[in-house]
Formats: structure tokens, C-alpha cells, sequence
């Protein structure tokens, strides 16, 4: 079963987005560094000041409400920066609270998944991302649809596909999460509660994609789909 997500981007800003049985009425919260390829592009950095080693436990960003996008709708290009990245991710949709769940019982608190694009003006912050470069307008689009999870056998063996103007530039795959599905939502659930309609993105492959102004990014992920974005410069 799907549930397609239709509303305009300018109703998600004040309307929750109706999604049956739920609503995605909440933040994204996405985990930085729990792809292998992530972490692996950090290098010898992972074990310098201030962190002096790989993170041992979830390092999370926010998305709020005003970064949402749907499948087709331009994300805005802010005219000071030559390129955005986009980074792909495998979206879990909260259906039940989530507080201190267990590994094991975790995904019957999850409705579904969605593709989820991490968009960020570049930063050389690896762990502590400004808000001012993930939280702007239109920096988050999700969709094409959510999928039930009963669609899905595993969240933890899908591949994930980035095009840019129709160009491959990325493969990579949920198997190289650092944190699995269920084992990520379990340890974010042991300092935070995730309610009905948030999500937890999982985490992106490295280098993310980069792409400029006037360009179109499509994102596929194993059985949800593709989510097509245009970049457009402000006032373009």
C-alpha cells in the first residue's frame, strides 16, 4: 500500500500534511555521520580535537517545518553560493510514540518510509551545522510518497540512487548505515520522544551531491519511488 502526499509547499508551512492514518505534522531529524562513507570521508579528522574520536551516539540536525518540499516543487538557491549539497536519505515516518523504545520493537513504531534530501549550503562543520545552513526554505524535500512499512522487507538493504540532470552521480545503500534502522530510532528514542508525524532520517553517503542553480536532482530509493526537485535561484 502507498499513500500519495499531494499538497502544495506553500500549505505545508501552516497545514499539517495529511498522510493517512497520520500526519507528517512535525520536524525532520536526520543522523550526521551514520553512513560509513560519511565517516570514512572524514579521515583522520574523526580522531582530532575537539571530538578525538568517532561519535558514540546519534548526532542529529533538525529540519523544520518551513524546509519542507514535495516531489516537483523548486527549492530556492540562495544567490550568495555557487553550489548546495544534496544529500539522499532513507526517511522513517513516526506512526507511534517513540520513547526508549528496544532495537527489536523499534520499526512497529515506524508507519512508513520516504525519501528524504538533506539540502545544506556547504560547510566545513562536521558534527555542529549552523541552522542558518540546513533550516532554510525549502532545504528538505520529502516524498514521492510514504510507503507502508509492511511494503518494505528491510529498511537496512535498499539502494539509493542521486541523478542530476539526469546524470548518476551517487549510489550508495541503507546496508552501510552505521546505526541500522531500528538501532538508530531506538537510540535516538533513549533522549528524545519521536511522536506521530516526525520523521528520523538516517543518514547520507559521502561526498553528498552537489548542485547548482537551474539544475534538477532526483533521488530514487528501492521500492519508494522518485523525488524530483529544480534548484532555482531566488527571484529567478
Amino acid at each position: 500500500m502507498t499513500v500519495s502526499v499531494s499538497m502544495a509547499f506553500a500549505d505545508l508551512r501552516s497545514i499539517p500534511m495529511d498522510v493517512a492514518p497520520f500526519r507528517l505534522s512535525g520536524a525532520v531529524y536526520g543522523a550526521l555521520l551514520n553512513h560509513r562513507a560519511a565517516l570514512a570521508a572524514l579521515g583522520d579528522k574523526v580522531g582530532k580535537p575537539p571530538h578525538d574520536a568517532a561519535p558514540k551516539a546519534p548526532v542529529l540536525y533538525i529540519k523544520p517545518r518551513n524546509t519542507f518540499a514535495l516531489c516537483g516543487d523548486f527549492v530556492p538557491f540562495p544567490a550568495a553560493h555557487d553550489e548546495l549539497e544534496a544529500a539522499a536519505n532513507l526517511g522513517l515516518v513516526i506512526g507511534r510514540s517513540a520513547c526508549r523504545v528496544a532495537p527489536d520493537d523499534a520499526l512497529e513504531h515506524v508507519a512508513g518510509y520516504l525519501i528524504v534530501v538533506d539540502v545544506s549550503i556547504p560547510s566545513a562543520s562536521h558534527y555542529r551545522p549552523q541552522v542558518r545552513f540546513k533550516a532554510r526554505d525549502g532545504f528538505c524535500p520529502l516524498g514521492p510518497k510514504v510507503t507502508a512499512r509492511a511494503d518494505i522487507p528491510s529498511p537496512d538493504a535498499l539502494k539509493i540512487r542521486t541523478r542530476i540532470d539526469g546524470v548518476l552521480v551517487q549510489t550508495a545503500s541503507t546496508a552501510d548505515l552505521i546505526r541500522p534502522a531500528a538501532q538508530l530510532l531506538a537510540a535516538v528514542s533513549e533522549f528524545m520522544t519521536l511522536a506521530p508525524g516526525e520523521v528520523l532520517a538516517t543518514g547520507a553517503a559521502a561526498p553528498a551531491a552537489r548542485v547548482r542553480s537551474g539544475q534538477t536532482v532526483l533521488v530514487e530509493i528501492d521500492g519508494l519511488g522518485e523525488l524530483s526537485n529544480r534548484f532555482l535561484g531566488i527571484g529567478a
